[in-house]
């Protein structure tokens, strides 16, 4: 289904844009391929959330930790299953233990302290198909990632309702795992990939 999916998708193009050059083509190939994963994931993960009666918070949690990832990055799964399980398994978690969990302020000060150091160093972490080579672009995104570490801190500790505030801290923590050298190391994955990128 996935390869008939972006092999018709790419015949359209193809069809109506024949200027495109192969190295174009290939670049719509991924955004096309990420677009399948993206909708086939989230079908799978908020199909679970609505069994388990937690769909309200993984929509809620999805939508906060995406607003840190954006600007940071970090690593993907080699493997599309890989990224199923993995995303399904922290998402549906997190989630759940945003309900459940009462954070103490003394943790979320000397984690969310660690937390803006670690997204400052790290981010943005890209990766061997995508690396981010532009200097002005990498300065940008660490200067927004730094700003929504700190956003996020605060809010953990300001915002009286515990779900939202638990989501910002947990959200911040698998970030800061997500685009850490240690996970790349890890998971096999090359790191500071715009070092070594040859276009």
């Amino acid at each position: 289904m996935k390869e008939a999916f972006i092999n018709n998708s790419m015949n359209i193009i193809r069809k109506y844009y024949p200027e495109y050059s192969e190295v174009k083509l290939a670049e719509l190939k991924y955004g096309l391929l990420g677009l399948y994963l993206l909708i086939t994931k989230s079908i799978i993960i908020f199909g679970i959330a609505l069994f388990l009666g937690i769909f309200k918070e993984l929509l809620i949690f999805t939508l906060v930790y995406n607003l840190i990832r954006l600007p940071s990055f970090g690593m993907h799964a080699s493997k599309s299953w890989i990224c199923l399980v993995a995303s399904t398994s922290v998402f549906i978690f997190s989630a759940y233990l945003c309900t459940k969990v009462i954070i103490p302020i003394n943790f979320k000060i000397i984690f969310g302290i660690i937390g803006i150091i670690l997204i400052c160093k790290n981010s943005p972490a890209d990766t061997a198909k995508k690396p981010i080579v532009s200097p002005k672009r990498r300065k940008i995104y660490k200067i927004i990632s730094t700003l929504v570490a700190i956003t996020f801190v605060i809010s953990s500790i300001i915002i009286n309702n515990d779900f939202l505030a638990n989501s910002f801290i947990i959200a911040l923590f698998i970030q800061c795992v997500i685009t850490a050298p240690t996970t790349y190391k890890i998971c096999g994955e090359t790191y500071d990939n715009y070092k070594t990128y040859r276009p």
